[in-house]
């Protein structure tokens, strides 16, 4: 299957929610003169609801007007947009972000695997490892006045967000590669631009999502089918 196209989140699972009250899935795009597109976090402050962009800047979200949505990035600078009817009827909005003047890069060491903090004898056996996302909330919250700070700010909960969304993520890479496309097309019959869409509709559902953590294929295409017929019904879709 092509390489990941991290990530077209489409917040579909929310869909029954979102014909009730105006929201609807937005159609979005990050737009950057120079720097990376991938992997910016945005959440909407108002529904709780949250994604990140994929290797092309593009993003799902849901929302409805006057909702704030706030774009996050390490190497980009923090952005907010209030969300107006002319974006809900757009077929994609650009969202324009500025790269931060000073970028701390991140340097991994991987050409020897075997040495590291352990084997090194810095760190204990079996000392838990942080996620990338969980590291900026340690590094927020690890001292008083900087645990203060942020979380006056709002920037600790938002780092709460950004580990969310980084499990989804995760699960959206292991869905992602545990199928070809061709098998949602041609054996759950979803509609070839609904995908993507339909992925993080399973990794919403617990019981499909723990069975991808642990690895289980046949749990996963037991529980897939059922799924993909409740999506279809969602999106209206009915194979001729």
């Amino acid at each position: 299957m092509r390489r990941f196209h991290f990530l077209f989140f489409l917040l579909l699972c929310q869909i029954t929610f979102g014909q009730t009250n105006g929201e609807k899935i937005l159609h979005g795009k990050i737009s950057v003169a120079s720097g990376i597109v991938e992997g910016v976090t945005i959440v909407n402050l108002v529904n709780e609801k949250s994604t990140i962009s994929d290797s092309n800047g593009e993003f799902y979200i849901l929302a409805k007007a006057e909702d704030l949505l706030v774009f996050s990035s390490v190497n980009l600078e923090y952005h907010r947009k209030i969300i107006e009817e002319e974006d809900l009827k757009a077929d994609i909005i650009i969202i324009k972000m500025a790269a931060k003047i000073t970028e701390l890069k991140e340097v991994i060491v991987n050409k020897h695997p075997e040495i590291n903090a352990v084997s090194l004898g810095i760190s204990p056996k079996g000392i838990k490892k942080f996620t990338p996302a969980e590291r900026r909330l340690f590094s927020a919250t690890s001292t008083p006045g900087d645990a203060l700070l942020n979380m006056i700010s709002g920037r600790t909960e938002m780092l709460k967000k950004e580990i969310e969304v980084e499990k989804k993520y995760n699960l959206l890479a292991k869905i992602d590669a545990l199928f070809e496309e061709e098998y949602y097309i041609n054996t759950l019959k979803i509609p070839a631009d609904y995908v993507k869409g339909f992925q993080f509709y399973c990794i919403e559902d617990e019981k499909l999502a723990t069975a991808l953590r642990s690895k289980n294929k046949t749990m996963t295409m037991f529980l897939i089918v059922p799924l993909a017929e409740k999506f279809n019904d969602l999106i209206g879709f009915k194979d001729e």
